[in-house]
């Protein structure tokens, strides 16, 4: 363990961890807080007594995680269906951007109440904090059953469900990041894949059902999924760490972590991707719709969306952890952007777009924002120690959640100046997708230089 002191007066702790540890970076950290150095030193020699990469607990914990991410952000990943059924039926006074700001608060408290959530994970692990988001989450699902206006609608399925989904979604990715280590793409992009497979399940049911049993009952049997899949949740996940004493001190928002160069550029980077990235989960249907298509037809959209997300957010993590996790994520907020102005651009254009087109666009698409969303939090989790990993991910999952909170109605509110056409909200996400890819390559070449593998 090395100390060096500043000229400035800060402190930087450099902990190198064994040699097949040091390689990839799991325990490198620079704290710029004294008050951080102390507590990060306690922990950090802590740490060595516990196993890790896997094992028994460590697979159980994804399983749970896998599950949680089913029952909260799988269902966020439905959210072209409730925008294309509430612009034509339940809201149809509202605008598509006044319509998306339910789902686009719902993303930003998912993502930025890990601040909260994340060093309360850290303190008393998840069993408390998994039961009480699954009890919330059942709730606000059933009060959403129950609302006919809009304000109804933005605070149990915008507001409540959002920072209830949160806590869980927490709890599903800590546990796991605990018990790996070489591993942990893979273990967190299965975990991950669960939102996809729920973004598949949850649209196909609920689009069978509305029809024969109405909007309100539909919700109903939504919400006994979403309770029965935080069940299993809050029985499999836990915490390899013991449970500590709460440090009154310790902030939820611990902005000393920006003061680290590689996690604000990064941080800056993943910013600017997310302000792009979820236009395709969004506005994909509703295309769909002004291209002829049934609605059956556009809802498959979403279905396949989810679907090639599966392997989109299995497969790049396999291969992140074989060939670098900073070259992976560098590469695939790229091929996003690509994406968009390749194939979906010419797409919107052309008046003959076919339905295996769109179909086809729907898998490109669904592969490549899952695997951006795969490889997101295993980076984040290199930059620290494994004490610390859930204040980091809240931190981090912050700065995703404000990058959300307004990038969907400002793409809606971009597609009645083109006359109806996404051209103008296509070619805006890209430029966004495209400056943050740039940004990220930027942190991948302050964490690693020149290596190959990185």
């Amino acid at each position: 363990m090395t100390l060096t002191n500043f000229s400035e007066g800060e402190s930087t702790l450099i902990i190198s961890a064994k040699k097949g540890d040091e390689e990839s970076g799991e325990f490198s950290a620079t704290t710029a807080s004294t008050g951080a150095l102390s507590r990060t030193t306690q922990t950090t020699d802590r740490s060595d007594e516990f196993p890790i990469d896997g094992g028994f607990e460590g697979w159980t914990c994804v399983i749970g995680g896998w599950f949680a991410l089913f029952a909260t952000f799988g269902w966020l990943n439905s959210m072209g269906l409730f925008q294309t059924y509430y612009e034509a039926v339940l809201l149809s006074s509202y605008s598509a951007s006044s319509i998306s700001w339910i789902f686009t608060t719902q993303l930003f408290l998912m993502w930025a109440g890990g601040a909260l959530f994340g060093r309360i994970v850290d303190t008393y692990g998840t069993k408390y904090i998994a039961i009480v988001c699954t009890i919330a989450c059942t709730f606000f699902v059933a009060m959403l059953s129950l609302s006919t206006e809009y304000y109804q609608i933005f605070l149990t399925q915008g507001v409540g469900f959002g920072l209830a989904a949160s806590g869980l979604f927490s709890c599903g990715i800590v546990s796991t990041g605990q018990f790996f280590h070489k591993r942990k793409a893979l273990a967190l992009g299965i975990v991950l894949a669960g939102s996809s497979t729920g973004g598949v399940i949850h649209p196909i049911y609920l689009h069978f059902l509305i029809p024969k049993i109405g909007f309100p009952n539909a919700i109903r049997v939504n919400a006994l999924v979403i309770a029965s899949c935080g069940v299993v949740s809050c029985f499999l996940m836990r915490t390899r760490l013991p449970e500590k004493e709460w440090d009154p001190k310790a902030k939820f928002l611990d902005f000393a972590l920006f003061r680290q160069r590689i996690f604000a550029v990064y941080c800056l980077g993943t910013f600017f991707v997310v302000y792009g990235l979820f236009s395709t989960w969004n506005y994909l249907p509703t295309m769909s719709l002004r291209h002829k298509f049934s609605d059956s037809l556009a809802i498959y959209t979403i279905v396949i969306l989810n679907g090639s997300s599966i392997i989109g957010r299995i497969l790049p993590a396999y291969l992140a952890d074989r060939f670098g996790r900073w070259n992976s994520i560098s590469i695939v907020s790229l091929m996003n952007a690509i994406l968009l102005l390749a194939f979906w651009l010419p797409l919107e254009g052309n008046p003959n777009t076919t339905h295996a087109q769109v179909f086809a666009l729907s898998a490109m698409a669904g592969f490549a924002t899952g695997a951006c969303i795969s490889v997101f939090m295993p980076c984040v989790a290199e930059l620290g120690p494994v004490e610390s990993l859930g204040t980091r991910f809240g931190m981090y999952q912050t700065v995703i959640g404000f990058g959300g909170l307004t990038s969907l109605p400002i793409q809606g509110a971009l597609i009645p100046q083109d006359h109806g056409s996404f051209s103008h909200l296509i070619i805006f996400s890209s430029v966004c997708i495209l400056g943050g890819s740039m940004i990220i390559s930027l942190a991948r070449m302050l964490r690693v230089g020149f290596k190959l593998r990185g």
